[in-house]
């Protein structure tokens, strides 16, 4: 028994191994018949991988592309082509049974003894979406009689389908989404009727030319003809195919067809009769398609009333009615259809109010009712459509206001109620930000403020039909391109508001025709060109808002005659010239800021007419003029900036009484003036003196006093505050500032400037300033900045300045100071860098100890304009001079010194010389470098 055993587990044992080694076996061999792997490289090599990807998918109604596969990249002989994308292979007999070579970016030609015939046992064929340029359409398809999927789709086949296509009887899928190719009617018939295992047939683009077969096999689930010329009438057949669950036949050349008996279907999904021309009504039994989710009768001749049983298609989520005959109203059963995304009934004769129906559609996206006979109120149940995105109500005879809420649908990016007779709008008018497009042209609209501001619009609304429009603000948008003809042609009359700054408008302004307007603000554009001359015409304009533009050439003479104006801004664009004589018949303007342009010549006198102006800016221009003390007699300028010009000569007083009585910014940095610090104007800066019972604890800012409602504008400045350049949105009433750095002043610093208490910033930086730091500027106790830098200042640095308890920023570096720097709560924050260039300084923050010298230290000057302004002097001229005279001389001298045998003459000489002048010599050459 135990012999027995033995044997059975030895036999038992073998056995396992043998099928093992017969696994492994099969295992290192290729399984892909050779002859078909030549065929198939034989075929890679007649294409190149080249072109734009072409895939997509549809899901709703957006195609959404993905990047194509090159799949004959991986083939080479060195693997097995089984293995190969694209390459399905019967793992049994090795033979290749799938060829799928969809969006390959295969660029070349398919000839007709193309090696691709050889492959007699495929079962599917893919080469959809490539670019078959002049590859007619496979005449040699026939001999791949085991065929089951051919699809051949959108790769620019030409020429006719052959006959052969009708020997492939075992087809279960055909789809030749092609333009430019054609099949003959008996092939056609062939293909409808006796392909018994046929299930989707897609020949969409080909051109048939052929009745409707009133045979067609039974197998059909999927049919897409459209756009394949069928003519004639449309039969029965389709509709008693027991299977079928999509049928397309759009826009095909149906004009004398009527619709046919309707079968009740359990299976039918998808019906699309689109541009088909099918007249007559449009059957009850159309209510029995119970699973139909999507059905198309868009620009047909259908008649009639559409009946009640559409309420019965409750899965349905797409229904398009639109451009036919339809008359009567609009079937209250669409309330059933809770699955809808889109309604489309636009272009027929439905005639009534419409029903107040779209409570239950919730998850309807797009409702065209557009062009039809409707009349009554807006259907107040469409504002709680929270999906809708797309509503078209235009060309009707809608009447009442619109409901402001419809404008607020979270997703509405589209609104089209033009052409009806709306009256108004109800409640405030507020959009959300994804409405794109929004058309209420020609209503009898009584809209008198319109306000679109910051609401993501990209196009300009179209506003043609309201024209007693009072107040229009569309900025802090997105739109684009030119101001519309349109817009700029219609004749306000009654438009007094017009704002459309921060946008991306762009081209020439056209001719205003807005004759009552008196608020203009387009600031934040792309706008160039120059102002047309029909702003003359705004007599009533009170702010004009151009900046940051740009406009270019000079402005119109006639701003200065405007007697309303009260705000004229027109900072950073590109305008040129002199300017012109401002408030030459006015005495309206506020505010003039004109910086950063290329004006030219003299501030002009007339500005004395200005007797209300606040603000002038007229920084960053080329403005050739001395001083215009004269503007001290203007009682209510609070900002003077003149920063940047090419002013120059001392700085004069004027002979009023009371002079600049009210300024507190006063900045005259980067120009060419000179001579010294005018201490008496100091002191007629009364604004900057504090004084008992001002202060009242409340920050308020300026603003430009306006007749009527006050809008938007306020005064901005730009300024250098604690060592950066600020652009100030608006101004305190207790911002006080004086900056006269970079000029070339001399002299000492006024110790009239103490009684400025109110000052927050001094900067009196690289001027050729003398003397101590005057101790009495310890007095300004709300300083914030003080630059004192690049000066040639002596002395010790003040105690008093400790007092400051304010400051956080002081700059003292590269002057001559000496001695300790001062302790305080303040001084204690400060840096090396507000101390750097004075080599006599010491004490904390810097590393020398007082009590020490260190005569060897050579300072290493910061950079700076002065620098190169020093060393310009020193070209390689001047260079070869001085070196050449110091040659000459030293030779003299050291000749003269052996000659006479003097050397200890000389010595004591030098000796003598040196300790003082080595001393000035350094002092000299700090001065020259600042």
């Amino acid at each position: 028994m135990g012999i027995l055993f033995f044997f059975y587990s030895f036999v038992c044992l073998l056995l396992i191994v043998s099928e093992s080694f017969s696994s492994s076996s099969v295992m290192m061999h290729h399984v892909c018949s050779p002859t078909e792997a030549f065929a198939l490289l034989h075929f890679k090599q007649s294409f190149q991988i080249s072109g734009q990807p072409r895939c997509w998918y549809e899901t709703d109604m957006q195609y959404v592309r993905y990047v194509d596969i090159p799949k004959t990249k991986s083939w080479n002989e060195s693997r097995d082509c089984c293995s190969w994308d694209g390459v399905t292979c019967d793992m049994l007999t090795g033979h290749v049974i799938g060829l799928d070579l969809s969006c390959s970016l295969l660029n070349g030609t398919i000839h007709p003894n193309s090696t691709l015939f050889q492959l007699h046992h495929l079962r599917t064929l893919n080469l959809a979406y490539n670019e078959f340029y002049s590859s007619s359409m496979l005449h040699n398809i026939g001999g791949l009689r085991n065929l089951r999927h051919l699809n051949l789709s959108d790769s620019f086949f030409e020429g006719e389908i052959p006959t052969e296509i009708s020997y492939l009887s075992n087809l279960v899928s055909l789809e030749f989404y092609c333009y430019g190719c054609e099949l003959d009617e008996r092939t056609f018939e062939t293909i409808l009727q006796n392909f018994t295992n046929l299930e989707v047939l897609s020949l969409y683009g080909v051109n048939i030319s052929s009745p409707i077969p009133v045979n067609i096999s039974s197998s059909l689930r999927y049919v897409d003809l459209g756009h394949t010329n069928l003519r004639g009438v449309l039969t029965e057949s389709f509709f008693l195919l027991p299977g079928l669950e999509r049928l397309y036949l759009r826009a095909n050349d149906l004009l004398k067809g009527v619709l046919p008996k309707i079968h009740p279907s359990n299976t039918l999904l998808e019906l699309d009769i689109s541009f088909t021309g099918i007249s007559g009504e449009l059957p009850d039994s159309i209510g029995t398609f119970s699973s139909l989710n999507f059905l198309n009768m868009f620009s047909c001749q259908l008649s009639g009333h559409i009946p009640d049983s559409v309420g019965n298609l409750t899965q349905i989520r797409y229904l398009d009615f639109s451009k036919n005959h339809f008359t009567g109203h609009i079937p209250s059963t669409i309330s059933k259809l809770k699955q809808l995304t889109y309604l489309g009934l636009s272009s027929n004769s439905f005639t009534g109010e419409i029903p107040d129906i779209f409570s239950n559609l919730q998850e309807l996206s797009y409702l065209y009712l557009r062009n039809n006979g409707f009349i009554g109120s807006f259907p107040s149940t469409i504002v709680s459509l929270t999906q809708l995105q797309r509503l078209d109500l235009s060309y009707n005879s809608l009447n009442g206001t619109i409901p402001s809420s419809v404008l607020s649908l979270p997703l509405l990016s589209s609104l089209s109620l033009q052409h009806n007779k709306f009256s108004g709008l109800a409640n405030e008018f507020k959009t959300n930000p994804t409405l794109e497009y929004l058309d209420l042209s020609h209503n009898q609209l009584s809209l008198k403020v319109l306000l679109l501001s910051s609401c993501e619009l990209k196009d300009f609304p179209h506003l043609t039909n309201v024209k007693k429009l009072l107040v229009l603000d569309i900025s802090n948008n997105k739109i684009r391109g030119q101001i519309p003809n349109w817009f700029s042609g219609i004749r306000w009359d009654s438009l007094w508001y017009l704002n459309l700054s921060h946008n991306s408008l762009t081209g020439h302004l056209q001719q205003f025709h807005f004759h009552n307007l008196e608020y203009l603000d387009l600031q934040f554009n792309f706008l160039q060109g120059p102002i047309p001359s029909s702003i003359c015409n705004m007599n009533n304009l009170q702010v004009l808002h151009l900046s940051h533009n740009n406009f270019s050439n000079s402005i119109p003479s006639c701003l200065g005659s405007m007697s309303n104006l009260t705000v004229l801004d027109l900072r950073r664009n590109n305008f040129t010239g002199s300017l012109p004589p401002l408030c030459a018949k006015s005495t309206s303007l506020s505010t003039i800021v004109l910086n950063d342009n290329h004006f030219e010549g003299t501030l002009p006198v007339s500005l004395l007419n200005c007797s209300g102006l606040e603000v002038l800016d007229m920084r960053n221009n080329a403005i050739n003029d001395t001083f215009p003390a004269w503007l001290g007699t203007l009682q209510q300028l609070q900002v003077l900036i003149l920063k940047s010009n090419v002013f120059h000569g001392p700085i004069s007083t004027c002979q009023s009484t009371f002079c600049f009585p009210k300024l507190r910014i006063f900045d005259l940095s980067r120009n060419e003036f000179s001579g010294s610090l005018p201490a008496k104007i100091f002191g007629n800066f009364k604004a900057m003196i504090k004084l008992d019972g001002e202060d009242t604890g409340e920050i308020k800012y300026m603003k430009p006093s306006l007749r009527s409602m006050n809008p938007s504008y306020e005064d901005s400045v730009s300024l250098v505050i604690k060592g950066q350049d600020i652009e100030l949105e608006r101004i305190s009433t207790i911002m006080t500032t004086i900056d006269l750095s970079s000029n070339h002043f001399e002299g000492v610093i006024p110790k009239t400037l103490k009684d400025l208490s109110s000052l927050w910033l001094l900067n009196l930086s690289h001027n050729n300033l003398i003397g101590h730091i005057p101790m009495e500027l310890g007095q300004l106790n709300t300083l914030e900045a003080l630059d004192l830098s690049w000066n040639r200042l002596t002395g010790k640095i003040p105690q008093e300045l400790t007092r400051l308890t304010f400051l956080e920023k002081l700059n003292l570096s590269q002057n001559v100071l000496v001695g300790p720097i001062p302790h305080g709560p303040q001084f204690n924050t400060f840096e090396n860098d507000s101390y750097g260039g004075n080599l006599d300084l010491c004490g904390p923050p810097l590393s020398k100890q007082c009590g020490t010298s260190d005569l060897s230290h050579v300072p290493q000057p910061l950079e700076s304009e002065d620098e190169s302004y020093f060393f310009s002097g020193f070209t390689w001229e001047s260079v070869v001079i001085g070196y050449s005279c110091g040659l000459v001389v030293g030779t003299v001298v050291w000749s003269f010194m052996f000659k006479y045998r003097r050397p200890e003459w000389f010595v004591e000489f030098f000796e003598g010389i040196y300790p003082k002048k080595m001393r000035r010599s350094m002092k000299r050459a700090q001065r020259q470098r600042t």
